[in-house]
């Protein structure tokens, strides 16, 4: 959510912002409706401190017996119209917040301007590119080929987009997710949630999912939504409070379930694991003061990173161009592992700072020691990491001439000492 105040103050650089997303400006439209409200706000209270003022003088004037007829009449009409004009300012403010909930945040000044994912910005790279003396294939097909992963089967409880994992593959899997849970935890300073995966309007909408990405997500008959991340529920922990500075940064991992409907991706990795309406992930979520968050930014990704160094995964680091990044976020890092089956990096983790636009659509604040004011916070989010693609990229990258898959030293523990799925 955006701030009206800065807005009014600052239109040419909110517009500007707009612009480098590729849309365009807003804040003509906004300051009209604003200075209407305005208008309607002035005359209703005016129109109180006169009715208040009359109904004072028509009691001084009956008790010296004058006629107060007239001003009777006066009160009469502004009891008739009142409510119009507060409902005017009512339906203008409605309109206006409507507006400022549809806008995404606006990029910060060191993001790369750019239409698409083309102008995104590479940063760096860890590892190298595994070769192979065979083809690589696909984790799909090595998974079918060692019987251990089930998409025909899935496709009849529920359809395209469902895989089905058969023990050592479904094992591993969990072993992947556990992992994450455990360095993030134990390592980096994250405290393990278990958040709900179905909630209510107003969480969804606290972190940009609502109004505007609805269809995006999954709908249950009671109301609640699906969630498509544990972003979701563990920003939404700090809603509507006050958090003492002093217990800035929070953060917080949990691993859950994520649904999603895809409903923009038709056609786009219709086969294997890479795009599922059902999958795992390690979420981060970090809550910090405004003046620590870019920082913080910074460090929950290098958090992902390490997952991936001792996974021993190649991957590189790049930062989203202005036309790529999320509805919420003021910028972002995207990690993308390298896939033999694919020769080509694909995205693995997306770690962002929101900035306050989160915080100010949830009312979540925090107060200096000392001060009677608050602020808003700054929230960031990351995968530390995507569950099913990390899968597929062990898969790929430790997968041997036979088919079988060498399971990393970092998971064996996890696998019961497990060295080679076969």
């Amino acid at each position: 959510m955006h701030d009206l105040k800065s807005i009014r103050d600052n239109p040419e650089g909110f517009d500007s912002g707009l612009k480098r997303k590729g849309l365009e400006a807003r804040s003509g439209e906004i300051l009209t409706l604003d200075a209407k409200r305005r208008t309607a706000q002035t005359a209703f209270q005016e129109m109180q401190a006169r009715r208040n003022e009359a109904s004072k003088q028509i009691g001084l004037l009956k008790k010296l017996g004058q006629d107060a007829a007239a001003l009777m009449d006066e009160v009469a009409a502004l009891k008739e119209r009142i409510p119009a004009v507060e409902e005017e300012d009512r339906a203008l403010g409605a309109e206006i917040e409507s507006i400022l909930a549809s806008i995404p945040n606006l990029p910060a000044a060191d993001v790369p301007e750019g239409p698409d994912e083309s102008a995104n910005v590479e940063l760096r790279r860890w590892g190298t590119p595994k070769e192979y003396a065979f083809p690589a294939l696909d984790h799909d097909v090595l998974g079918t080929k060692l019987g251990l992963m089930d998409f025909d089967g899935a496709a009849k409880l529920s359809g395209a987009r469902f895989v089905v994992l058969k023990g050592p593959l479904a094992r591993l899997q969990r072993a992947i997710g556990q992992f994450m849970l455990d360095l993030q935890t134990t390592e980096h300073g994250y405290t393990e949630m278990d958040p709900p995966l179905m909630v209510k309007d107003a969480a969804a909408f606290g972190t940009g999912q609502l109004p505007k990405f609805g269809e995006d997500l999954f709908k249950t008959n009671t109301g609640h939504w699906l969630i498509p991340t544990a972003e979701v529920p563990l920003t939404n922990l700090v809603a509507d409070g006050i958090l003492d500075e002093k217990a800035l940064p929070l953060r917080m991992t949990a691993l859950t379930p994520c649904f999603r409907s895809e409903a923009g991706a038709a056609g786009k990795d219709t086969r294997g694991m890479i795009r599922q309406h059902q999958f795992h992930k390690v979420e981060m979520v970090s809550i910090t003061h405004p003046d620590t968050s870019d920082e913080e930014h910074e460090r929950m990704t290098k958090c992902a990173e390490t997952v991936l160094q001792r996974l021993g995964l190649a991957y590189r680091v790049i930062v989203l161009c202005t036309g790529d990044m999320g509805f919420s976020s003021r910028k972002t890092y995207d990690i993308e592992v390298w896939l033999p089956g694919q020769a080509r990096y694909r995205e693995i983790s997306s770690c962002s700072n929101c900035g306050d636009f989160q915080a100010r659509r949830m009312k979540a604040r925090f107060r200096s020691e000392g001060e009677k004011g608050t602020r808003f916070v700054h929230t960031l989010n990351g995968s530390g990491l995507a569950v099913g693609r990390t899968l597929i990229a062990v898969m790929e990258n430790y997968q041997q001439e036979d088919g079988s898959i060498v399971v990393p030293e970092a998971l064996r523990p996890y696998m019961g000492g497990l060295e080679v799925i076969t």
